[in-house]
């Protein structure tokens, strides 16, 4: 059950979840708090995963937890421990303005990672929602879940670079996480009537029927998003390939769309 609860930890950072809050420091938490590999270690033996291995350490964005990136068979996550040393926290962390996800960001920093690249023209779009012209010049799918609220603020900024924009379309691919209980069927729903205007009204708050048909939509998003490495809504593949985790603004995205990074090689 231990060695269960520190690899779950190892993967929620992957996946969207609420932010946990708590007190800390005013100032310098280090001048009164401290935490060494040994002690994260020692940690890991009483969960019962030894072969976890620290990797680094340093506080993290909510006062109050350290944060601490690990790897454990090739693996690689964050977790947090409060001050106390008696709690794990697993992640992400978000920051409510920007809907950032800061622990995905500290992950690309500590390993230094280049952006991901998937074949975006192997991807494909017939149980995809479309929001934009259907002739329009550049593609963009988008892995989003019906319950997940950063999903609802990111639809709202793909609505505005459509308006904008002709030539860019958005390609919903449904993936509702295990973590909304009502997103499967939601989606199911969704796909079944093949309507956006229900996943607006749903991202409003508004009530939408239960689903009146068998499909396996669902289930093949899943599939695929997993056979792409993704794991959290909301998710972008931009027409280059680029895989963009997160919500950004309508700027943000026509600029990763019409001025892509160039790869590296």
């Amino acid at each position: 059950m231990k060695k269960i609860l520190l690899t779950l930890t190892l993967f929620s950072v992957l996946a969207v979840s609420p932010a946990f809050g708590f007190g800390g420091c005013e100032e310098n938490c280090q001048k009164c708090h401290s935490l060494n590999k040994q002690e994260v270690q020692e940690i890991f033996t009483k969960l019962q995963a030894p072969d976890a291995k620290v990797t680094d350490i340093r506080m993290s964005p909510i006062k109050g937890l350290w944060e601490v990136s690990i790897e454990d068979k090739g693996m690689r996550g964050l977790m947090y421990i409060g001050f106390s040393k008696k709690y794990i926290v697993g992640g992400p962390i978000f920051e409510i303005e920007t809907a950032s996800n800061k622990s995905q960001e500290s992950l690309q920093k500590a390993n230094n990672e280049s952006p991901k690249y998937v074949d975006a023209a192997a991807i494909p779009l017939g149980n995809a929602l479309l929001l934009g012209q259907k002739d329009a010049r550049y593609k963009v799918v988008v892995f989003t879940d019906p319950d997940c609220p950063f999903c609802g603020k990111l639809h709202e900024e793909l609505k505005k670079v459509v308006a904008e924009n002709k030539e860019i379309a958005f390609y919903l691919k449904l993936m509702p996480l295990a973590m909304h209980p009502d997103a499967r069927w939601k989606s199911e729903s969704i796909l079944c009537s093949k309507s956006l205007r229900l996943l607006e009204d749903n991202f409003e708050k508004k009530p939408i029927p239960r689903p009146d048909c068998d499909t396996k939509d669902v289930d093949e998003n899943t599939e695929l998003a997993q056979a792409l490495g993704i794991t959290g809504t909301p998710t972008l593949v931009m027409p280059d390939g680029q895989v963009v985790i997160g919500a950004k603004d309508a700027g943000t995205i026509t600029d990763l769309v019409l001025h892509p990074p160039k790869k590296e090689k």
